[in-house]
C-alpha cells in the first residue's frame, strides 16, 4: 500500500462532489466532535487511505467519514484543512498533532505502513520487515505520548496469504502475526484481489474474509479489525473493480467481523491518479451507495451478533464452510447477512432458531422479497455473492 511521492492531482468531480450537500450520518456535524465519531453508535467507520486534504469534502459527500494517514503529515496546513471540513484523521504521531488544538480532529495515531513486508533500504533494495519486538517498542513510546486516543497498526497482505513474496525473508512465517498485533489497538490489513497481479489469488474475493478472520483469531476478537478494500485499478491497467465487486468484499469482510471499511483509491498504472476514485462517476456512485447503506445499519452494525441464531444447510455441491452468517436485531426486524467465500455457486437453505418472526424476507439492494416457511427460507449464491435479508419480528409492537 506503500505510496510514493506524486505530485498530488485535484479532479474536476473533486469541485462537483464539494458542492453536494452532506449527509449527516457520514460526515460529523453540529456540536459533535469530529474526533469522537468511533464513539457514536450511529456511524459505522468508513475510511480512505492517505489522501490530501483538499479533498475531504468531497469524501463526505460519497460517505468517508474520517481519513487513515497523511503523507509527509501532519503538517499544521493539512490539519487545517481537516479541522475546517470536519474530517477526522488517524495521522503519524509528531509533535504537531500532540498539541492539544488538533484535538478535535486527530481522532488517533496510525503506525508505519505494513511493517511486516520487506523494507526498502536508503541504498536500493529490500531488507527484512521490521521485527515485530522493534513495532511494539514504538507502540508503547506512542502511547507513552498520548495514552488517550487509539493507535491504528495496518498491515500487509501477509496477513491473508502466506505465500507473499513481499515479506522476503519472512514469506510463509504467518506465526509473526501473533506478534505483530500486539503493536495496535485496532488493526488493519490489504489485499487486493480483484486487480492482484498473482494469478493465484487475482479474483479469489476470499482472501479479505480470509485475513479478518486470521486477525480476530489471533487476538480473540479482542481488537476491532478493518479491512482495507480495493477501489481502483491500484497497479493493474486492465482491471477495475466493478460497484458490485467492492460491495461484495467489504460485505465479505463485515460477515467475518469486521467493525470498519478504508478504501485505496491509488491509481499507479498507466499513469498515477491519486484520488482515482473521485473521477470515475460510475463508481464513485456505486460506492456512495455501499456506504449509504453502511450508514443505515450502523446500529445495527454496532449491535451484538446473536449467536447460534441461524443454521446454514448448503446443497451436495457446495464447499463445506462456504457460506457464512451473521445475526442481528434492533428493536423491530431481524437482519441476516450472509455471504460465499467460494468461487462456486450454491443453493442455500437457511433456518432460523430462538426467533420469532413474520414470514417474509425483503433482500436489501437487490428489490426482491423471498417467503419465509417454518422458521426458514432458501436463496442462491452466486461466486462471493452477499446477501442482506431484513425480516419483520412478530414479537415487537409499535413498529411499521
Amino acid at each position: 500500500m506503500n505510496v510514493r511521492p506524486f505530485a498530488c492531482v485535484i479532479l474536476t468531480l473533486a469541485s462537483l462532489l464539494c458542492s453536494l450537500p452532506f449527509n449527516p450520518s457520514f460526515s460529523q456535524t453540529g456540536a459533535e466532535v469530529p474526533a469522537a465519531f468511533l464513539d457514536r453508535q450511529d456511524v459505522f467507520p468508513v475510511g480512505v487511505w492517505l489522501q490530501d486534504p483538499v479533498n475531504a469534502r468531497a469524501y463526505q459527500s460519497i460517505g468517508i467519514n474520517f481519513y487513515a494517514g497523511l503523507w509527509e503529515g501532519p503538517t499544521v496546513a493539512q490539519l487545517e484543512q481537516l479541522q475546517a471540513a470536519r474530517m477526522p484523521v488517524f495521522a503519524p504521531q509528531n509533535d504537531i498533532g500532540l498539541s492539544g488544538r488538533y484535538r478535535d480532529i486527530i481522532a488517533g495515531w496510525i503506525m508505519p505502513d505494513e511493517p511486516d513486508n520487506a523494507q526498502a533500504k536508503d541504498g536500493g533494495g529490500f531488507g527484512p520487515p521490521i521485527p515485530p519486538a522493534e513495532l511494539l517498542a514504538l507502540y508503547r513510546k506512542m502511547k507513552e505520548r498520548d495514552p488517550d486516543r487509539p493507535i491504528l497498526l495496518n498491515l500487509g497482505q501477509g496477513v491473508a496469504w502466506d505465500q507473499w513474496y513481499g515479506r522476503g525473508t519472512r514469506t510463509n512465517h504467518p506465526e509473526d502475526y501473533k506478534e505483530y498485533v500486539r503493536a495496535g489497538d485496532i488493526l488493519s490489513f490489504d489485499i487486493y484481489p480483484v486487480t492482484h497481479r498473482d494469478a493465484g489469488v487475482r479474483g479469489r474475493l476470499d482472501f479479505v474474509a480470509r485475513g479478518v478472520d486470521r486477525l480476530i483469531g489471533l487476538t480473540g476478537g479482542a481488537k476491532p479489525v478493518w479491512a482495507v478494500i480495493e477501489a481502483s485499478r491500484v497497479s493493474n491497467p486492465k482491471l477495475l473493480p466493478t460497484g458490485d465487486e467492492v460491495r461484495k468484499l467489504v460485505w465479505l469482510s463485515i460477515i467475518h467481523g469486521a467493525r470498519g471499511i478504508i478504501y485505496f483509491v491509488h491509481q499507479f498504472s498507466p499513469r498515477f491518479i491519486e484520488a482515482s476514485l473521485l473521477g470515475n462517476r460510475a463508481l464513485s456512485a456505486d460506492v456512495a451507495a455501499i456506504n449509504r447503506r453502511l450508514q443505515s445499519l450502523a446500529r445495527v452494525l454496532k449491535s451484538d451478533s446473536l449467536p447460534g441464531a441461524i443454521r446454514i444447510e448448503t446443497d451436495a455441491t457446495a464447499p463445506s464452510g462456504s457460506i457464512s452468517a451473521i445475526v442481528k436485531k434492533d428493536d423491530c426486524h431481524l437482519y441476516v447477512f450472509a455471504g460465499s467465500v467460494s468461487k462456486f455457486a450454491a443453493s442455500v437453505r437457511l433456518v432460523l432458531t430462538g426467533e420469532a418472526v413474520m414470514p417474509q424476507v425483503e433482500v436489501l439492494d437487490e428489490d426482491r422479497t423471498l417467503p419465509l416457511e417454518k422458521g426458514a427460507f432458501r436463496d442462491a449464491f452466486e461466486p462471493y455473492a452477499v446477501h442482506l435479508y431484513k425480516i419483520p419480528r412478530s414479537d415487537t409492537k409499535n413498529c411499521h
